[in-house]
């Protein structure tokens, strides 16, 4: 298996810190990347939703998800600390590969469906701010790609900041925003107290939970955490687990001062003045220059709310490409990636804008909440059956008193779902003109969810998780050598990705160096994770590259070869140069896939970009 976030694992080292304050520092930053997600878009639409139909009552919602989430994205950073798998590659060691796909297939519709949030949050922005019209500002959102691709190339740390800087402009416009909206201080206490007014606040509860509580953040902590280089020991593991969970309350409670202050700012300028079904984004915005008195509220406001929109598409992306290849152990291009994601939200919201108009985006925004919402069970449940493991987490697994909080949670959760869908169906049935149809569709279908539900609730227990490193092999590393020839290099480099292209490739290095020449096996870790972070990350994806590099070694030493390993973390066109260039070596042998076209511009090419760097002849063998 490999790293999860390759490009950028243990990139950030937290070793050699010599104050306290410089070692809490050396972790901080995983969980502002995961805050972004939790004041997105998709809350703006279901806060001011809550705010203008039901004033403060629905505050407590917000304070019970953040506690929620600050209890899940614990357990997945703990997953991450100690397994150094992420929440994708935990699953596909435990369940089979049908219930994986569809497992897959569930986590990728609600990066989807928060995609779409973050699409419409960011054209509603420019919109607002700029005056272009919607659709054409739904196309400018696919430009932010090549933002992504950019700060990606510029490392982890450079990330962090640029996430931190557009959250702190959130953070100060809704600081601003407080001061203009004057709100009643002793009815926002009053709003912490639990209440449903009515079964509609229910769905705008639910999808307060769904904006708040990610699915995606999940999957995209555990990997996260994974990017801080420390010590494997007792001691070491406990003090990542100490400041992560520091990181990840103040970065959460910063959400939740956001997502607070926007209800509250709904309800101190529209449900006081009677306006109860303010939900759209844009009437909030034309509303409030003339009940605020500044013009300054709703510039500010159209700027937080792109901020939030881009910070927001950032994660979404990592997010996507960690459940790709956890579940699928497939790794495409990140461009390719982020373009497929990006049009799977722009397409939808371009039709349905079309058709119905503008002003269809506030309820579009709170369906991609609810969709989140739904999503939630399939991935907290196999969450805390891992972080609850003796043998998966080394000791290291939660208390009983953990686990009946998170089971409690996670029942609310799904009964809150289970709830609301009952109901929705049973409406449709009520008021189809053909119910059949639906008998034959829909029904079956939430039957279906529903059993795969109960399956990943019960399948732990029965049986446990396959822990074999040839599980994560593509091959059984049983290489059949060809007859050595002539020889005239001395010193070799052999690029290895641990494929069927390895055997011949070692194959044709020997027979240019024979017994006598010195052999340097070079593999690179390439999941984001190694982009990003580097050589400092430390995932179960490295350890495994490491042991096959290791056994590579061993089997060719004991055939009386002279062998050495590197590892290198990142774009293999940029590292293996930089390996080859940096150390003395007379040639660089190469196996390829023969892939060409389409699977070349999809999975990336190497050789092409790599061979004009080097300053050694390249061989390269086909497969």
């Amino acid at each position: 298996m490999n790293n999860s976030l390759e490009e950028v694992h243990q990139s950030v080292s937290t070793q050699n810190k010599k104050t306290g304050f410089r070692k809490i520092l050396a972790f901080f930053g995983p969980a502002y990347l995961i805050s972004v997600g939790y004041m997105d878009p998709g809350n703006w639409a279901t806060d001011i939703a809550g705010g203008s139909q039901f004033g403060y009552a629905l505050l407590w919602v917000l304070l019970m998800s953040n506690l929620m989430a600050l209890l899940l994205q614990s357990l997945s950073a703990r997953l991450g600390i100690v397994t150094q798998r992420d929440l994708a590659q935990a699953s596909r060691e435990t369940y089979s590969k049908f219930i994986n796909y569809i497992l897959y297939i569930l986590a990728e519709i609600a990066i989807a469906a928060c995609d779409l949030a973050e699409v419409l949050g960011m054209a509603i922005g420019i919109n607002l701010l700029f005056g272009i019209p919607l659709i054409q500002a739904v196309m400018i959102t696919v430009f932010d790609t090549f933002l992504l691709l950019f700060l990606i190339n510029k490392g982890i740390r450079k990330m962090e900041a640029f996430i931190i800087a557009l959250v702190l402009i959130i953070g100060v416009s809704f600081i601003f925003e407080m001061i203009f909206a004057q709100p009643e201080m002793g009815k926002v206490i009053y709003g912490l107290i639990p209440s449903l007014p009515n079964s509609e606040a229910l769905y705008i509860a639910i999808g307060i939970i769904g904006a708040t509580v990610m699915p995606h953040n999940l999957y995209l902590h555990s990997s996260l955490v994974q990017t801080r280089k420390f010590e494997r020991t007792t001691a070491g593991i406990k003090q990542a687990l100490k400041y992560n969970l520091i990181d990840s309350t103040i970065a959460l409670n910063l959400a939740f001062f956001v997502n607070a202050a926007i209800l509250i700012l709904a309800a101190a300028t529209f449900y006081k003045n009677g306006m109860f079904h303010v939900a759209e984004i844009q009437d909030a915005y034309k509303f409030m220059q003339p009940m605020l008195g500044t013009k300054w509220a709703p510039i500010l406001f159209a700027v937080a709310l792109i901020a939030a929109g881009q910070s927001s598409t950032v994660t979404g992306t990592l997010a996507g490409q960690i459940v790709m290849e956890g579940y699928l152990n497939l790794r495409i291009q990140p461009w390719v990636r982020r373009i497929i994601t990006r049009l799977i939200a722009i397409v939808p919201a371009l039709i349905i804008i079309t058709i119905f108009g503008d002003g269809v985006t506030g309820k579009l925004l709170i369906l991609s909440q609810v969709i989140l919402s739904l999503q939630l069970g399939f991935a907290i449940i196999p969450l805390i059956h891992f972080v609850s493991d003796k043998t998966k987490m080394k000791g290291f697994h939660i208390s009983k008193t953990t686990q009946i909080v998170s089971w409690s949670v996670a029942s609310i959760i799904i009964l809150l779902n289970i709830k609301l869908v009952f109901d929705e169906i049973k409406g449709w049935l009520e008021t189809s003109e053909n119910p059949i149809l639906l008998w034959l569709t829909v029904v079956p279908l939430a039957i279906g969810f529903l059993i795969l539900l109960l399956y990943i609730v019960f399948k732990p227990f029965i049986t446990k998780a396959k822990d074999d490193i040839h599980n994560h092999s593509p091959h059984n590393l049983k290489l059949q050598f060809s007859k050595i020839g002539t020889y005239n290099k001395k010193r070799i480099a052999v690029s290895v990705d641990f494929s069927s292209a390895d055997e011949v490739a070692i194959n044709h290095a020997f027979e240019l160096g024979g017994i006598e020449a010195k052999y340097t096996l070079i593999h690179v870790v390439e999941t984001v994770g190694a982009m990003l972070y580097g050589k400092n990350i430390e995932d179960h994806e490295t350890l495994i590259d490491a042991k096959l590099l290791k056994e590579y070694k061993e089997m060719l030493s004991e055939k009386g070869f002279k062998v050495k390993t590197k590892l290198g973390f990142g774009k293999p066109n940029k590292v293996i140069p930089e390996i080859i260039n940096n150390g003395k070596f007379d040639v660089l042998v190469m196996g390829t896939h023969g892939h060409t076209g389409f699977k070349d511009l999809v999975f990336g090419t190497t050789v092409d970009k790599l061979r004009h760097k080097i300053s050694i002849p390249l061989f390269i063998v086909r497969n």
